[in-house]
């Protein structure tokens, strides 16, 4: 009876040592005042590629920031997302595309994230996105990193 027992826990070891699990990363992105190549109001990474299912980790470093969605370069369906002040902030992201983010007080300072889950491809359409002044010219140069291989 015991050795029986003791073949079957052995077994069904095997068997989940065997499985593969997948499991999701945790992404941190830090909001700070002044990034490590001296550019002022940033998130660093400011881009990130992720997979589905991957939580990103939002992080105000430095006080005065928040995160708030760009929902115009979300995947269809995906609802806004608005963090407060100080606060950390994780999101998971479930469908493949661009996700977009800005620091709300420091947008017109071009404070703004894109990562990009899954595979998505940099569309036209993508691209057609309007993004004022700095904050389009950060996301221009995101789109660039993203369609690169």
């Amino acid at each position: 009876m015991i050795k029986t027992l003791t073949t079957a826990l052995l077994a069904t070891a095997m068997v989940a040592s065997a499985s593969p699990i997948a499991s999701a990363a945790e992404i941190v992105i830090n909001l700070l005042n002044k990034g490590a190549d001296g550019t002022v109001m940033v998130f660093e990474p400011g881009f990130v590629r992720a997979a589905v299912g991957d939580t990103i980790k939002f992080v105000p470093v430095d006080k005065g920031h928040f995160v708030q969605g760009l929902p115009a370069m979300w995947p269809e369906g995906v609802a806004d997302i608005k963090g407060k002040v100080n606060e950390e902030l994780d999101v998971k992201v479930d469908k493949e595309g661009f996700y977009a983010f800005k620091c709300a007080p420091h947008y017109a300072m071009g404070m703004v994230a894109l990562i990009q889950v899954g595979k998505a491809p940099v569309t036209d359409a993508i691209k057609a996105i309007k993004v004022p002044g700095p904050a389009g010219k950060r996301i221009e140069a995101d789109l660039a990193l993203a369609a690169a291989p």
